[in-house]
């Protein structure tokens, strides 16, 4: 008796596949049409857990970061970096994600324009400024 081979990519292949193309993949509930990140399991304004994904352009404005001068162990890959949090040009959703190369404020104003650009199994999703 032969396997098939399941097509079927799980949720976090297909934000990872997104996160590539630089865009973010969104849970929209069903039944009010709220947007949500895809790792929640029930809307939190109508309790629904019926979603459909939806991808969004990985665009967006930096809302705060917290800058890591001294990198922890298992990051040594990398000088220093922020981890930021930006809001999405196209709906109200905050996303974070890992921006290499920031040592002080002065190199990441706060709304400064933000775009993904990759995904890494470590850092996760990998930001860019534009």
């Amino acid at each position: 008796m032969s396997k098939l081979k399941s097509t079927k990519q799980s949720t976090r292949e297909l934000f990872i596949e997104h996160a590539k193309k630089g865009d973010i993949l969104l849970n929209q509930c069903i039944k009010c049409s709220n947007i949500m990140l895809e790792t929640v399991y029930y809307c939190d304004k109508c309790f629904s857990n019926s979603f459909r994904q939806v991808p969004y352009i990985g665009k967006g404005r930096v809302v705060t970061y917290t800058i890591q001068s001294v990198v922890p162990e298992g990051f040594e890959d990398v000088n220093s970096y922020a981890w930021v949090i930006f809001k999405l040009d196209d709906c109200d959703m905050n996303v974070s994600g890992f921006l290499p190369g920031i040592s002080t404020p002065a190199d990441l104003p706060l709304g400064s324009k933000i775009k993904v650009v990759d995904f890494h199994d470590k850092h996760g999703l990998i930001l860019q400024k534009y």
